[in-house]
């Protein structure tokens, strides 16, 4: 019996001239492109309209000192995620091709394999994180009734109570039924999530502005009580509402897109046209991230003028409502916001990235649940309580891999990628024995720069440039990746292949 993709057809059929080890349905170039303005939109609903998304929007409000210098900051910073993930989804609406594959023009045919595995570390490690985030949603809401609540309170598994656990095991279960059903469902779930999200959100703002008597648009505390309570909520050693501070909030706001930056293509690639794209993000981009800052700044005044203290968490600040339906509806919105994104952000990247490992043998369904066994696995450690430096060291090299990328892609091919040669071994992307040495070499020096500097290295490097190290990792592998390929591609693809691209990533 041979294995089938999602729309039943025979996975075991290899384009001729394609490697079995390269190529399977789910890696192929998209043919069928129906992900219209409104489903990128929601790419982006799904992706900040999270607990954590939240969070560190009301974080860097604090940083910002008032709202107008927070949303200059947040301005700037949305701005530049919107050219940058139109640079990266532009190339997945032109080749068709998952990230992965996409990696392999500058990384090599096996050599991007690197780049998908720190990509799918980095996002199964937040997976259990997003998870156990959205379960504790839930918990919220149940410690209410007294049932619920003792079996929190009296019972204990892997380190957690049987209460965590149950709403655990709900949430992962919830989010691998949506991913099981393929890349069509997961734009059908993101269409509903993003505003159901959106309506929960201005409706905890209205609720606590009404409660309040008024608009807040700003926190009452002193300065230096501002300056610790934002420094402890974001690392962030500024002065509210500095200069350095309206810049440390928009290069902040970038680096929280860092994994997507990689990746976006993954649903990029599934739209119609750039035009299509560029609709879907601009809305879903500058202006949803502005409005979303804005009504997460307004409800954190809101809230601390209520309740006389600054709350960062949303579902903390639902769980001090008196009316158990709001409370329900929030912890449901918060959940649904979390599995959203989850499935955007943690869950269909290692699905490619793992299949792009041995595509032979993992198709996109079982790399996402060897993505979701993963986190399963790490549930009873629970290392996102004590371990996020270390995956955000790995998650910093991210950058200067996304520096190789739109460098080779941009400056080096000038978007002219033979896509074909994307799939056979001994084609164009082999370099030696299918790794780019000059990517990998450019990538390590960035990710000096990047990760280890800031880790190990000068306590003024981290203090001063901390905000800025996904920036640094990026420009200095740009730069020396297009030093060492002198300007040009290691091997042209024949002009022949060149013209015949387009036709190719649509599937004709």
């Amino acid at each position: 019996m041979t294995a089938t993709d999602s729309a039943g057809g025979d996975r075991s059929a290899v384009p001729q001239g394609y490697s079995p080890r390269l190529y399977n349905e789910d890696l192929a170039p998209a043919t069928e492109r129906k992900w219209g303005a409104f489903s990128i939109f929601n790419v982006w609903t799904s992706d900040v309209h999270s607990l954590y998304g939240y969070f560190l929007a009301a974080s860097l409000f604090l940083v910002a000192g008032n709202t107008f210098k927070f949303l200059i900051g947040i301005g700037v910073g949305s701005l530049i995620i919107y050219w940058l993930m139109t640079l990266i989804g532009n190339a997945g609406v032109k080749t068709g091709v998952p990230y992965p594959v996409l990696a392999r023009a500058s990384f090599g045919t096996f050599g991007a394999n690197v780049p998908a595995l720190v990509r799918a570390v980095v996002a199964t490690f937040w997976y259990g994180a997003q998870t156990s985030a959205a379960a504790g949603a839930i918990v919220a809401f149940l410690v209410r009734y007294d049932g619920p609540k003792h079996l929190h309170e009296t019972s204990r598994l892997f380190d957690h109570s049987g209460l965590e656990v149950l709403c655990y095991l709900g949430v992962w279960a919830a989010q691998l039924l949506i991913i099981s059903k393929g890349m069509e469902t997961v734009r059908r779930f993101q269409d509903f999530a993003g505003p159901a999200v959106w309506l929960m959100m201005l409706i905890l703002a209205v609720a606590l502005s009404v409660k309040a008597g008024a608009l807040d648009f700003s926190v009452d505390m002193p300065s230096g009580d501002l300056a610790a309570l934002a420094k402890s909520a974001t690392g962030l050693d500024v002065s509210p509402g500095s200069l350095a501070a309206i810049a440390a909030i928009a290069a902040t706001w970038v680096t929280y897109f860092a994994a997507l930056f990689l990746n976006f293509g993954d649903f990029a690639r599934f739209t119609p046209d750039e035009k299509t794209l560029k609709k879907g993000n601009v809305w879903g981009l500058p202006v949803n991230l502005i409005l979303f800052s804005l009504v997460a700044a307004v409800t954190t005044a809101a809230a601390s003028n209520v309740y006389g203290e600054v709350i960062l968490e949303p579902a903390k600040i639902s769980a001090k409502f008196d009316s158990a339906f709001l409370v329900l509806l929030a912890a449901l919105t918060f959940a649904v916001a979390t599995l959203g994104i989850n499935v955007v952000a943690n869950f269909v990247s290692p699905a490619f990235d793992f299949a792009n490992m041995a595509p032979k043998y993992v198709t996109f369904r079982r790399g996402g649940l060897i993505a979701a066994v993963i986190a399963l696995l790490l549930y009873p450690l629970h290392p996102w309580d004590n371990a996020p430096s270390f995956v955000n060291a790995i998650g910093s090299t991210m950058g200067p891999i996304f520096g190789v990328i739109v460098v080779d892609y941009y400056l080096i091919r000038k978007t002219q990628l033979h896509v074909p040669a994307l799939y056979e071994e001994s084609g164009e992307f082999r370099f030696q024995g299918g790794w780019n040495v000059r990517a990998f070499a450019a990538a390590a020096v960035g990710a000096v720069f990047s990760s280890i500097l800031p880790t190990y290295g000068p306590s003024g490097y981290g203090a001063t440039l901390g905000p800025y190290t996904w920036f640094i990792g990026v420009i200095v592998a740009g730069v020396l990746y297009f030093a060492f390929s002198g300007g040009k591609s290691p091997l042209a693809a024949p002009a022949a292949a060149l013209h015949g691209d387009a036709d190719v990533a649509k599937g004709s």
